[in-house]
């Protein structure tokens, strides 16, 4: 099965025209990160929010946890009957579609972000207000950049979580590598199917590599622990190293 799978990911027929792997690939990246984006541009706000003023953190945290027990494949569809009638064309699809993955993408990166805010020191705020910084600035030049490892963490989850999901874009006709575990189930093509599971799994990968890599310069050296400890010793102390004790036989 490896090799036959192997041999099909290898085939340059598989990789050109409308149905190949390189524009299923643009379309399911499109997809992800543009649901990861719209999520990230209300979840990080309202998280910040709930963090630093603690006023609807019950309501909002008991909404996202919902949010992630309902199955994508039945919101999916209770979307397209809400919105398809309304909508046309490929955008009757798309947006229930996409209306799922940031559904989807929201509980994480949330949760990332008001867990971030509330789990700062407490003298660290005190210290700002101390300064003369009003309640924005505390959150815009303490809390926000202590809570940025968490709000990352939050972020790299939903987008491991939308881009596995993003393949039931394929059910309802739209494309995505999703597209191949369809069609390959469609005519019993294994390799086809097994390898756009691998190429699913192979660019999460890859994406979660990259979002590690830019929170480890964007997240302040001092929250994550990479500084060098630089020995030291007292130039003043010139004490003979302390004797050992040696046994004869």
């Amino acid at each position: 099965m490896i090799n036959r799978i192997l041999a099909w990911l290898t085939d340059g027929a598989h990789w050109q025209g409308d149905d190949g792997i390189t524009r299923r690939l643009v379309e399911h990246v499109g997809y992800s990160l543009t649901a990861v984006l719209i999520a990230a541009l209300i979840a990080v706000p309202l998280g910040l929010y709930i963090g630093h003023t603690g006023r609807g953190r019950v309501f909002v945290v008991n909404i996202a946890g919902a949010a992630r027990s309902v199955p994508s494949l039945g919101l999916l569809f209770l979307a397209i009957l809400w919105l398809g009638p309304k909508l046309s064309g490929d955008i009757a699809f798309l947006v229930p579609a996409g209306l799922v993955l940031v559904v989807l993408a929201i509980p994480p990166i949330l949760s990332g972000a008001y867990a971030g805010v509330e789990g700062v020191d407490p003298d660290a705020r005190d210290a700002a207000r101390g300064m003369g910084m009003r309640g924005t600035q505390v959150l815009r030049n303490v809390e926000f950049p202590c809570a940025l490892p968490l709000i990352m963490s939050g972020i790299r989850s939903a987008t491991l979580q939308v881009i596995a999901t993003a393949t039931i874009a394929a059910v309802v006709g739209l494309g995505g590598l999703g597209r191949f575990l369809i069609d390959g189930l469609a005519v019993r093509d294994t390799p086809q199917t097994a390898s756009g599971a691998v190429l699913v799994a192979v660019l999460a990968m890859i994406v979660d590599l990259i979002l590690a890599l830019a929170q480890r310069y964007l997240v302040s050296r001092g929250l994550t622990g990479r500084y060098v400890t630089v020995p030291t010793f007292d130039a003043g102390d010139v004490s003979p190293p302390a004797p050992t004790l040696q046994h004869s036989a």
